[in-house]
């Protein structure tokens, strides 16, 4: 873990929709998938933010808050001071794997999808938003060989509805070694349910808001009334923010 943070310079920022933008900066980092930095702006203040590319180091950010935003004015050659990795991310298990985002969880699961296509597993990805905006890196999951499905709530792209419906429909099609997801904490409460029906391991990535980033000020511990198997005062940037079940 790194002690302290380190300047790193901006290389390209590109948008991914009207509020998400996609920026790579000059460093690497050497982390597992699912695992997290602390970015910070002097004067501004610092957030966690999930690693979504790793060579160079890359970061998914939604224009959601002052912190955010203030990312979103930077350009190529400003700087972002950089912590991390942090905190406990993925473990690749098993050959046949389901991957499902819900919105800007896709950050974290895509560096899982390219190690484990690398490493010649079969991946599929389920991919669920609000609306067609917010459907991310389709293209990415692509490239990598990734099978794809969609579902937005308004039916304006893939299947009208709720991802955890495609993921119901895949598990009773295929027999899914083990099942890796980051979205909202409903969708993370449904499918933590469903693979404990299916007997299918699962590795869930729970979002809280996090403040030290290293377990010290408790703000982030996850209530057990989302998922009854998470110990009590589990920490999401500390314990997490993977939690890994193994029923099967």
């Amino acid at each position: 873990m790194t002690a302290s943070f380190k300047a790193q310079k901006i290389t390209s920022v590109r948008m991914l929709n009207d509020s998400t933008c996609w920026i790579t900066l000059d460093g690497s980092i050497q982390a597992d998938p699912g695992q997290f930095v602390m970015a910070w702006l002097p004067g501004i203040g610092e957030k966690p933010f999930s690693i979504a590319g790793m060579d160079p180091l890359s970061l998914m950010v939604v224009d959601v808050g002052i912190f955010s935003h203030a990312l979103h004015t930077l350009g190529v050659g400003d700087e972002v001071w950089i912590k991390g990795p942090l905190g406990h991310g993925f473990s690749l298990e098993g050959e046949r794997l389901l991957l499902v985002a819900g919105g800007y969880g896709a950050a974290p699961l895509y560096p899982l999808a390219d190690l484990a296509s690398k490493s010649g597993r079969t991946v599929d990805v389920c991919i669920g938003a609000g609306t067609e905006s917010g459907i991310l890196l389709t293209a990415e999951f692509g490239e990598l060989g990734c099978g794809l499905s969609l579902a937005t709530e308004d039916g304006s792209r893939g299947k009208r509805g709720l991802v955890t419906t495609l993921v119901a429909e895949a598990m009773n099609q295929l027999n899914y070694d083990t099942l890796y997801a980051c979205g909202p904490t409903g969708m993370l409460s449904a499918l933590a349910d469903l693979c404990q029906q299916q007997q299918v391991n699962d590795q869930l990535s729970w979002e809280a808001h996090m403040r030290c980033g290293m377990g010290l000020c408790g703000s982030c511990e996850v209530p057990q009334a989302f998922d009854p198997s998470l110990p009590p005062g589990w920490l999401a940037c500390f314990d997490g923010p993977v939690f890994i079940k193994r029923w099967a």
